[in-house]
């Protein structure tokens, strides 16, 4: 099941609404055309548009903020733990990548706990922390 866009909630809140193009737009302060547009995904609304169409729509602020810039959802959504571990996961497992750089157990409970913090994306992270955390040491 696709997610509904941004124009298409738009244009059903309005039509359940029983309101034209005409009438959202002047309550938002804004043209007709420039409300077919944003329904038909062919204008980018403003934060303050966003925010008195969530107004005049009914909708709430927020969903309709993000709902605008998709791109937003990660400012606001902890990161994917799943990814997070899998990273953990492959380094952990990789004997031959530990090995060769013999990396020991107290080594390995350090970096378990960066895991966690949620930031390393692939093993060779690990590697860059081990070996930054290992030069630190030696200074």
């Amino acid at each position: 099941m696709s997610k509904v866009k941004f124009g298409q909630l738009i244009r059903e809140r309005r039509r359940q609404s029983d309101l034209t193009q005409e009438q959202v737009a002047r309550q938002v302060g804004t043209s007709t055309p420039y409300v077919g547009h944003l329904e038909a995904g062919k204008r980018h609304p403003s934060n303050e548009i966003v925010a008195r169409l969530a107004d005049a729509l009914g909708l709430d602020r927020r969903e309709l903020f993000l709902l605008a810039n998709p791109h937003a959802n990660a400012l606001f959504n902890p990161p994917n733990h799943e990814q997070v571990n899998s990273a953990w996961d492959v380094f952990r497992n990789d004997g031959n990548l530990l090995r060769l750089h013999k990396v020991s157990d107290k080594e390995m409970n350090m970096l378990s706990q960066v895991a966690l913090l949620g930031d390393v994306r692939s093993s060779r992270d690990f590697i860059y922390i081990l070996n930054t955390v290992r030069q630190a040491l030696l200074a």
